[in-house]
């Protein structure tokens, strides 16, 4: 095995990512969930404006989300209903499971970055972490107004857990915006 044979068989375990769906949305009744690559994309972009708002670093927040979900690989996405009844590996032991073969600096950078968002302590972890949840709240508005009418406890829920003054602030906008509104204004500068 080469050098970067567990590094490439790295990225092939992380596009399992695009195929999984995010599986408490079906609880919600969302029929066609996004995908957990989905998420944690639209959460390194959240996290990006976030953490630049917040004096953060942003390419590191980014770096944090694109990473946080890649243990999902070998225990799937847990709902927050599941996690009642079962213990999932902790995080950073499915990371070192999932890098063991890649070269050291790789592993030691998706280690820590893993280590990092789950601790939660550093001013990226923060924005990260409220980037997750922000994300989450942006989802449910999105399915709300496709017409899932259960998508309020996820609103709510994610909406109390925010931590910064960015996210929350940007949530109260997510939650008064037409999700929509985008497309229209070129309608009108045509």
């Amino acid at each position: 095995m080469t050098d970067l044979a567990g590094a490439a068989g790295y990225l092939l375990e992380a596009g399992m990512l695009k195929r999984a769906r995010r599986s408490g949305w079906w609880v919600a009744g969302v029929r066609d969930p996004e995908s957990i690559a989905e998420h944690s994309w639209r959460a390194a972009m959240t996290g990006m404006v976030i953490a630049s708002l917040e004096g953060a670093d942003p390419a590191r927040t980014a770096m944090l989300l694109v990473l946080h979900d890649t243990p999902e690989t070998r225990i799937g996405d847990i709902p927050k209903l599941g996690r009642d009844y079962l213990t999932a590996a902790d995080a950073a032991a499915v990371a070192a499971d999932q890098t063991a073969e890649c070269p050291d600096r790789v592993k030691t950078t998706i280690r820590d970055a893993i280590a990092e968002f789950e601790t939660g302590e550093t001013p990226e972890a923060i924005c990260a972490r409220d980037a997750d949840k922000l994300e989450c709240l942006i989802q449910a508005v999105e399915y709300r107004h496709q017409g899932v009418a259960t998508v309020q406890p996820w609103i709510d829920s994610n909406l109390a857990a925010l931590r910064t003054e960015t996210a929350r602030n940007l949530a109260q906008e997510v939650l008064q915006a037409d999700p929509h509104a985008w497309e229209r204004t070129r309608d009108t500068e045509s």
